[in-house]
């Protein structure tokens, strides 16, 4: 087993783990987490938080809900858990050990898959973005050599990803982007307490974006979207 493929299954392992974990907290399988929920698990992610901390803390914030005597209204959001993952997360931090061997387990997807989802991309995108489906088409075109190193590629539809981004946020009108953030903070605000300055302006980052590309029907080019 290669070391992108360990890799990879770790990654697409974090946004899996999370949700069901979360759903089974819950105690409805069939709860489906918002785009904010999203954001959140994609900003623990890129912040190294490790999945771990964040499945304890499901389970930590779930118990103080269920310890308390009056519960004014159902869990409905991830961010209710933000500031116990956190917590988690700290504790964790201080008792890591260099060195721990990471969980082996199989590519979750074929070389076919892999070629056919970056095709796909390429033919999704509109007019005006033709720089970046070139790109994804010339990575789907040499696809065996990139599916060695899944990690390098990730990091590639990542940049693509971001200039994709750029293009897409500079062609939207200004109320058009202001409407998003209004919602953003309307969603946020009752979960403000629990989270720090940094997770909220990278949760803010991660849902501008997802908002972004989906008003402006553009494909996510990250592998985890494979899913």
């Amino acid at each position: 087993m290669s070391e992108s493929q360990d890799w990879v299954y770790n990654y697409f392992n974090y946004f899996t783990e999370t949700e069901e974990h979360f759903q089974r907290a819950r105690g409805t399988g069939l709860f489906l987490l918002s785009p904010l929920d999203w954001a959140l698990i994609e900003s623990w992610k890129n912040a190294g938080v490790p999945l771990e901390a964040v499945l304890r803390g499901i389970d930590a914030a779930f118990e103080k809900w269920r310890s308390r005597k009056v519960k004014t209204q159902m869990v409905n959001s991830l961010a209710f858990c933000a500031q116990a993952v956190l917590t988690e997360a700290q504790v964790m931090a201080g008792a890591a050990r260099p060195g721990t061997p990471r969980k082996q387990a199989a590519a979750p997807f074929s070389v076919e898959e892999l070629r056919a989802y970056l095709k796909a991309n390429a033919a999704a995108l509109p007019a005006g973005y033709e720089e970046i489906a070139a790109a994804l088409a010339r990575v789907a075109d040499e696809v065996e050599r990139h599916h060695e190193d899944l990690e390098a590629l990730e990091q590639r539809l990542t940049v693509l990803e971001e200039k994709m981004i750029a293009a897409a946020r500079a062609s939207q009108s200004e109320e058009t982007l202001l409407a998003a953030r209004q919602d953003l903070d309307r969603q946020l605000r009752p979960y403000r307490g629990k989270m720090t300055a940094e997770q909220l302006a990278m949760l803010e980052r991660q849902y501008l974006e997802r908002n972004l590309l989906e008003k402006a029907r553009l494909p996510r080019l990250s592998l985890f979207y494979m899913r």
